[in-house]
């Protein structure tokens, strides 16, 4: 695969030897065997030294479990999903700072969702949600058509007509 490079160190027929398991201990390796089995002399050092020994006797198996440990080396992707949006109407200075008065136009803004504030379709800040709040309240989410006090990290910047997007970050695993 081009996503990531499998080496194999040595290929040979015949039982897995005392070898086989030294070489696959200084090489930080694996062991596969596919129709075979392990030499009893090999056994032990195979423990003390730490190898994994995997043996297969389908074929199918062993290519599965071998892409599998492939897919396992790349790191995972990371989607964004938006959930909502909420338009500013107005800003408030408070003793706790700055706080944005919203609306939630759709969707739902999460707390523990991650926020970016968007000014004329560009965005002026991305961060995460300190505050939210549904009069008094200090609430997980509001949902669509409801009012709440937003106020994201140290962003202060505020103007009626920002829209605060709110999302989230998935993170999906990779296939070969």
């Amino acid at each position: 695969s081009k996503k990531v490079n499998l080496e194999i160190i040595h290929s040979a027929v015949g039982p897995i030897s005392e070898s086989d398991i030294l070489l696959a201990s200084a090489s930080d390796a694996v062991v596969v065997g596919f129709n075979v089995k392990v030499e009893s002399m090999a056994v032990s050092p195979a423990k003390r030294e730490g190898v994994q020994i995997k043996l297969y006797s389908i074929i199918y198996e062993l290519l599965d479990q071998i892409k599998d440990a492939m897919a396992g080396l790349l790191e995972p992707e990371l989607r964004e999903t938006a959930i909502g949006h909420a338009e500013v109407k107005q800003v408030f200075q408070l003793s706790k700072g700055i706080v944005a008065g919203c609306l939630v136009t759709n969707g739902r803004i999460a707390r523990s969702a991650r926020a970016r504030v968007l000014r004329k379709r560009q965005p002026v800040y991305d961060g995460g949600i300190s505050t939210l709040r549904r009069f008094q309240d200090d609430v997980k989410e509001v949902r669509s058509g409801l009012e709440c006090g937003i106020k994201l990290g140290d962003f202060s910047e505020y103007q009626v007509g920002d829209i605060i997007e709110c999302y989230q970050l998935e993170q999906i695993a990779q296939k070969l």
